[in-house]
């Protein structure tokens, strides 16, 4: 019998986590508040407030929004 491809690995960080941490270091980086995020990507401050708590699941359109202000492709949000 096999065992599962990751059993002896560490889990790896949602797709919802990696997304909250990058945008969170990028806006960082930037010095932008989540306001400032927001007004840049056409989004409102609590929505970018749940994305990066993780308590909102986010569509392409928005996740390309982010991406677009913070001067990133989308794929570079999701990255580990």
């Amino acid at each position: 019998m096999t065992s599962p491809r990751n059993s002896s690995k560490q889990p790896q960080a949602s797709a919802r986590e990696v997304l909250a941490l990058n945008l969170i270091r990028q806006r960082g980086a930037k010095g932008w508040s989540q306001e400032a995020l927001a007004f840049e990507a056409g989004l409102h401050r609590t929505f970018v407030a749940h994305v990066e708590r993780q308590a909102r699941n986010i569509s392409l359109d928005n996740l390309e929004r982010l991406a677009l202000a913070l001067n990133l492709r989308p794929y570079q949000l999701l990255e580990e």
